[in-house]
Protein backbone atom coordinates (compact mmCIF):
# COMPACT_ATOMS: atom_id res chain seq x y z
CA UNK A 1 0.00 0.00 0.00
CA UNK A 2 1.54 3.32 -0.74
CA UNK A 3 -0.10 6.66 1.49
CA UNK A 4 0.12 10.23 -0.08
CA UNK A 5 -0.20 13.66 1.87
CA UNK A 6 -0.08 17.24 1.35
CA UNK A 7 1.04 19.98 3.92
CA UNK A 8 0.63 22.34 5.14
CA UNK A 9 0.58 19.95 8.20
CA UNK A 10 -0.57 22.33 10.98
CA UNK A 11 -3.96 23.77 11.40
CA UNK A 12 -4.06 27.66 10.23
CA UNK A 13 -4.17 29.15 13.64
CA UNK A 14 -0.99 27.35 15.10
CA UNK A 15 2.16 25.27 14.40
CA UNK A 16 1.87 22.29 16.40
CA UNK A 17 1.41 19.67 13.42
CA UNK A 18 -1.25 18.19 15.09
CA UNK A 19 -2.53 17.36 11.38
CA UNK A 20 0.82 15.36 11.12
CA UNK A 21 0.04 13.69 14.23
CA UNK A 22 -3.07 12.61 13.47
CA UNK A 23 -1.57 11.47 9.82
CA UNK A 24 1.44 9.56 11.90
CA UNK A 25 -1.15 7.76 13.76
CA UNK A 26 -2.49 6.32 10.29
CA UNK A 27 0.50 5.67 9.25
CA UNK A 28 1.61 3.40 12.62
CA UNK A 29 -1.95 1.64 12.78
CA UNK A 30 -1.93 1.07 8.51
CA UNK A 31 1.55 0.22 7.78
CA UNK A 32 2.16 1.51 4.17
CA UNK A 33 4.45 0.36 2.44
CA UNK A 34 5.55 3.52 1.10
CA UNK A 35 4.51 6.94 3.13
CA UNK A 36 5.24 10.38 0.76
CA UNK A 37 4.58 13.24 1.86
CA UNK A 38 4.62 16.47 0.14
CA UNK A 39 5.61 19.87 1.74
CA UNK A 40 5.06 22.49 2.81
CA UNK A 41 6.28 21.08 5.93
CA UNK A 42 6.30 24.79 7.41
CA UNK A 43 4.23 26.79 5.25
CA UNK A 44 5.57 30.28 3.92
CA UNK A 45 1.83 31.44 4.00
CA UNK A 46 1.35 30.44 7.18
CA UNK A 47 -0.12 32.86 9.62
CA UNK A 48 2.32 32.88 12.79
CA UNK A 49 5.31 32.50 9.88
CA UNK A 50 4.23 35.62 8.07
CA UNK A 51 4.28 37.72 10.69
CA UNK A 52 7.30 36.16 12.62
CA UNK A 53 5.94 34.59 15.71
CA UNK A 54 7.21 31.40 15.66
CA UNK A 55 9.06 30.23 19.17
CA UNK A 56 12.24 29.55 17.10
CA UNK A 57 13.75 29.86 13.47
CA UNK A 58 12.58 28.28 10.62
CA UNK A 59 15.32 25.46 10.76
CA UNK A 60 14.32 24.16 14.10
CA UNK A 61 10.60 24.32 13.76
CA UNK A 62 11.28 21.85 10.60
CA UNK A 63 13.73 19.91 12.43
CA UNK A 64 10.65 19.38 15.11
CA UNK A 65 8.71 18.30 12.44
CA UNK A 66 10.84 15.79 11.19
CA UNK A 67 11.48 14.47 14.77
CA UNK A 68 7.83 14.34 14.96
CA UNK A 69 7.92 11.87 11.74
CA UNK A 70 10.87 9.88 12.31
CA UNK A 71 9.57 8.99 15.99
CA UNK A 72 5.87 8.93 14.64
CA UNK A 73 7.20 6.19 12.07
CA UNK A 74 9.56 4.52 13.40
CA UNK A 75 7.49 1.23 14.31
CA UNK A 76 5.75 1.21 10.80
CA UNK A 77 8.54 -0.02 8.57
CA UNK A 78 7.32 2.26 5.77
CA UNK A 79 9.50 3.56 3.27
CA UNK A 80 9.60 7.64 3.72
CA UNK A 81 9.93 10.07 0.84
CA UNK A 82 10.32 13.74 1.59
CA UNK A 83 8.85 16.18 -1.52
CA UNK A 84 9.77 19.85 -0.62
CA UNK A 85 7.43 22.75 -1.81
CA UNK A 86 8.26 25.67 -3.22
CA UNK A 87 6.39 27.34 0.11
CA UNK A 88 8.49 25.51 2.35
CA UNK A 89 9.69 28.44 4.34
CA UNK A 90 13.19 26.50 5.56
CA UNK A 91 14.34 25.24 2.09
CA UNK A 92 15.90 26.46 -1.17
CA UNK A 93 12.46 28.32 -2.84
CA UNK A 94 14.16 27.53 -6.15
CA UNK A 95 12.68 25.88 -9.09
CA UNK A 96 13.72 22.78 -10.05
CA UNK A 97 13.76 22.57 -5.97
CA UNK A 98 16.50 19.92 -4.29
CA UNK A 99 15.89 17.39 -1.95
CA UNK A 100 16.13 18.11 1.58
CA UNK A 101 19.54 18.00 2.49
CA UNK A 102 20.36 15.18 5.13
CA UNK A 103 22.27 17.74 7.06
CA UNK A 104 18.63 18.98 8.17
CA UNK A 105 18.37 15.89 10.39
CA UNK A 106 19.24 16.16 14.30
CA UNK A 107 22.27 14.37 14.76
CA UNK A 108 20.82 11.24 16.67
CA UNK A 109 18.12 10.48 13.79
CA UNK A 110 21.40 10.81 10.50
CA UNK A 111 21.81 7.43 10.13
CA UNK A 112 17.61 6.84 9.36
CA UNK A 113 17.49 8.06 6.00
CA UNK A 114 19.16 4.79 4.52
CA UNK A 115 17.03 2.79 3.64
CA UNK A 116 13.91 3.61 4.98
CA UNK A 117 14.25 7.20 4.73
CA UNK A 118 14.42 9.39 1.43
CA UNK A 119 14.66 13.01 0.37
CA UNK A 120 13.20 13.56 -2.96
CA UNK A 121 13.65 16.66 -5.17
CA UNK A 122 10.37 18.17 -6.80
CA UNK A 123 9.99 17.00 -10.46
CA UNK A 124 12.55 18.25 -12.99
CA UNK A 125 15.24 18.73 -10.21
CA UNK A 126 18.67 18.11 -11.41
CA UNK A 127 20.42 14.83 -9.09
CA UNK A 128 22.78 16.13 -6.47
CA UNK A 129 25.81 13.44 -6.53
Amino acid sequence: MVLVACGPFTPSDSIAFEPLSDLLEVVARDRPDVCILLGPFLDAKHEQVESCQLLGSFSDVFRLCLRTIIEGTRSAGSQLVLVPSLRDVSHDFVYPQPPFPFLDLPKEDRAVPTPEFHFSPQKGAPRRS
